[in-house]
């Protein structure tokens, strides 16, 4: 069972890593949806100087906001674990109410399930 103490030190990252993780999805906005060719991104006409550069901005906006969907995903995992920690619940299995190893909890602190559950889980999500 996790003590007071480290179910704090879970909060204080969490709680860091939801700051980082806001300052790049904030980033990764502003990439996603900076103009691209045309006048808007500064060019004298509409046309991109290149075919490729427009793929390649294309590109990079497709990226940009897969990566923004992923983080907001972690992010509400977060608040979820946020939650898990207020209600007194946090580091106990969703599915089978074990405990989740501090291993698994160091390496990804907003689990919310133990590490079998978790691949059971990620296994029926690739079927």
């Amino acid at each position: 069972m996790l003590s007071k103490a480290e179910i704090e030190s879970y909060r204080r990252k969490l709680l860091a890593l939801k700051k980082r993780l806001g300052a790049d999805l904030t980033a990764l906005e502003e990439e996603a949806l900076r103009p691209t060719g045309g006048e808007a991104a500064g060019n004298l006409a509409d046309v991109p100087v290149h075919p490729a550069d427009l793929g390649t901005d294309n590109y990079e906006e497709e990226l940009a906001l897969e990566l923004m969907e992923n983080e907001d995903q972690i992010l509400q995992e977060i608040d979820h674990a946020l939650e898990r920690i207020e209600q007194g619940t946090f580091g106990r299995c969703g599915e089978c109410g074990q405990e989740i190893s501090r291993q698994r909890l160091d390496a990804v602190p907003y689990s919310r399930y133990c590490a079998r559950h978790a691949r059971e889980l990620q296994h029926k999500a690739t079927k």
